[in-house]
């Protein structure tokens, strides 16, 4: 698989931005997302660096995450993180819908029906007659939280997933979150897929893989690997195998002594 990195988030758990720029200029992400602040100072930092940043990469979109009034007072010219998730500090700890319209957004984390809340919240008419925000992205990793205890997200809530594999249920909950987006009148006109191509591409010929990882060539290779003819007490007899690895081990343990063939 070979997927574009869209999205580059800071771990709010464990900020650190020279590693965060290290792995931006690795992955070449087209969304940003530098990093927290939690008072005026972190804000004037990651102001400084967007700046730079802008200046190399001028098409990239780049968030930042007040975590403080004072924070979101100070930050400028940036797309702003709205926190919601599982963040320590919530936009909603320090702020007001009304303190975030006019500007341009991105909603970190909860599930499709919390964030179109949040939007109705944001952006729908008032009777001051304050301008809505700009919800330029969302994004939840919540469904890959609930594959690995084997649940999937519907429409419906959250349903059981024990019949599917982890990627299978992942899935499962990204078709469901599309739909429920696509419900609302809301989801893009141009998906990645379009400007990427599949991120599985289907080979012109088969590939066959042992049990290691490893590649065997062709079906003929296949049909014979690891399959030998061996004297073992005194008779001649075809063992196979589920990998080289298993090969060598038994053959060693069971002192086994290739034949003819």
């Amino acid at each position: 698989m070979e997927l574009p990195v869209t999205i580059l988030d800071n771990d709010f758990r464990d900020p650190d931005l020279d590693r965060y720029l290290d792995k931006f200029e690795k992955y070449d992400p087209s969304v940003a997302i530098l990093g927290d602040a939690y008072n005026k100072g972190e804000a004037e930092e990651l102001n400084e660096y967007i700046e730079q940043l802008r200046e190399q990469y001028p098409l990239k979109e780049y968030v930042a995450v007040p975590k403080s009034s004072e924070a979101l007072e100070t930050l400028d010219d940036v797309t702003l993180g709205y926190a919601m998730g599982y963040s320590d500090t919530q936009a909603s700890d320090f702020s007001e819908p009304r303190d975030w319209r006019g500007l341009d957004l991105h909603l970190l984390g909860a599930s499709p029906p919390r964030q179109y809340e949040v939007i109705q919240a944001l952006t729908q008419p008032t009777l001051e007659n304050e301008p809505p925000a700009n919800i330029i992205g969302l994004d939840w990793n919540g469904i890959h939280r609930g594959a690995c205890i084997g649940e999937y997200w519907s429409r419906e809530g959250w349903k059981p997933a024990d019949h599917l594999s982890i990627r299978e249920t992942v899935r499962k909950s990204l078709e469901e979150i599309k739909a429920y987006w696509q419900s609302k009148g809301v989801w893009p006109d141009t998906e990645p897929v379009d400007i990427y191509g599949p991120a599985v591409q289907k080979p012109d010929e088969d590939i066959f893989i042992d049990l290691d990882g490893d590649p065997i060539p062709d079906r003929e290779a296949l049909e014979e690997a690891y399959i030998d003819e061996y004297s073992y007490n005194d008779e001649d007899v075809v063992w196979a195998f589920q990998n080289e690895n298993a090969k060598k081990f038994i053959e060693h343990r069971e002192g086994l002594i290739q034949g003819c063939s």
